[in-house]
């Protein structure tokens, strides 16, 4: 085999391949012994005819197309094997230049990683954002907790209100015609959930138990259902049942039974050390996020679109993933929206290639300043998820597998390149410049 290559345009490069007589022909008869059986001529059971016979009678490129197959992955793989600067991000376009029965020469575009050149990422100034915790901030966090506590307390003296559930029964139609899927019994509704269409939990309100009502409604434009669209109803209604959110007095006692925390007070202050961990939490990622956004603007690249395309793929497959744990299937959903896939992949273009910018950026720091996870971090990574889980270190390392090994590493490596970035740029404070913690 004979190659060579060159860079071309978007990040690519051309690798032409040319094959002798020799190796050509290998392929060709390894192309015959893998199909041979799809043959049978008269005289010759199937799978028995020699392969000069089906090349003189089917003609002498027969083999040709399986031949490409087989010759191609093993002298492309080769190829990449000599040139370690051929770093290939996705399967390459191939094209035959020149074919016959005394050799080949093929023509691949490889999508390669791309060349990154660094601007300015040391040296610039960000401003980091403080969130401090307010005391409603607590009392909502209280609040929630009392929420989840509370219980329904059966009311029988009042006509119905915003916020309590109660329980109907319901009779949808239009035009005095019911419709399917508008008719049911002894629903739970939350009066000001807003779980039902626009117009009917205000309604309710103010009935009686025993009381029947019919209340006009109209489908929102962009409703599910085309046939319900845009369309007046009346619903028939018959209020059961009437009960109110009770919650728990907050004392001590609740505190205590509730969360273990000793009094009212000192979970309140637990509460704001949580959140103020959470705040500035968030202010580290975003402060992060504009470090990065920074220094990939600064830098310059040619992405090539397969690159783009590898990211959309992983995104709309971690799209379908997640919409399975609801039960739901993409194709059902696209044909909700009316879109074709094509349409929803691109509706990911802007966010992908800005991902893959980032990732590249990213992937260029680590390399010019040499940040890696060392072995003796690797360890003590281990040794700390070991006393979390209670276990010792060598029971927890033979549990780790080389994909898990990788996710230490790399959870290693961003925490470093972090460090560094946060301490090579100056943060700016509350007005004041400061050097990053």
């Amino acid at each position: 085999m004979k190659y060579t290559f060159e860079k071309a345009e978007k990040s690519t490069v051309k690798i032409t391949i040319e094959l002798n007589e020799q190796e050509w022909n290998e392929s060709i008869s390894k192309a015959y012994e893998q199909t041979k059986s799809r043959y049978s001529l008269p005289g010759f059971r199937k799978g028995k005819v020699p392969k000069h016979l089906i090349e003189s009678t089917y003609g002498k490129g027969v083999f040709f197309e399986d031949a490409i197959n087989i010759a191609f992955p093993k002298y492309y793989e080769e190829v990449l094997n000599k040139e370690p600067s051929i770093f290939a991000i996705s399967q390459p376009e191939i094209d035959v230049k020149d074919l016959s029965d005394k050799g080949i020469t093929l023509l691949a575009i490889v999508p390669v990683k791309p060349e990154v050149t660094l601007g300015d990422y040391k040296g610039i100034k960000f401003t980091k954002k403080e969130y401090k915790v307010k005391k409603a901030d607590v009392d909502e966090d209280v609040k929630r907790l009392q929420e989840r506590n509370s219980r329904l307390v059966d009311i029988t003296d009042r006509e119905s209100q915003d916020g309590d559930t109660v329980t109907i029964d319901f009779s949808g139609s239009i035009d005095g015609v019911k419709f399917e899927g508008g008719t049911a019994e002894k629903q739970t509704l939350v009066i000001g959930a807003k779980q039902y269409i626009p117009g009917f939990e205000e309604q309710v309100i103010g009935m009686k138990i025993g009381e029947e009502r019919d209340i006009n409604v109209k489908f929102p434009k962009d409703y599910g259902a085309a046939e319900l669209a845009d369309k007046d109803a009346v619903f028939a209604i018959k209020l059961h049942e009437i009960k109110k959110k009770e919650l728990p007095e907050l004392n001590d006692d609740f505190i205590k039974e509730s969360t273990g925390v000793a009094t009212l007070e000192e979970y309140k202050k637990e509460t704001k050390a949580r959140l103020q961990k959470q705040n500035d939490d968030r202010a580290d990622r975003e402060i992060e996020d504009e470090i990065i956004n920074k220094i990939t603007e600064n830098a310059t690249m040619e992405i090539p679109d397969a690159l783009i395309e590898n990211q959309i793929d992983r995104m709309v497959q971690e799209m379908e993933y997640r919409m399975s744990y609801q039960g739901l299937k993409l194709a059902d959903h696209l044909k909700y929206l009316n879109k074709t896939m094509e349409e929803y992949r691109g509706e990911f273009k802007e966010q992908a290639e800005k991902t893959v910018r980032s990732q590249l950026v990213i992937d260029k720091v680590l390399e010019v300043e040499k940040i890696e996870a060392t072995d003796d971090e690797v360890e003590e990574r281990v040794k700390e998820m070991a006393e979390k889980q209670g276990k010792k270190v060598p029971d927890v390392k033979k549990n780790i597998n080389a994909r898990q090994l990788d996710y230490i590493k790399n959870e290693i490596i961003i925490k470093k390149l972090f460090e560094f970035l946060k301490a090579n740029n100056v943060i700016e404070k509350e007005g004041k410049t400061a050097e990053a913690e």
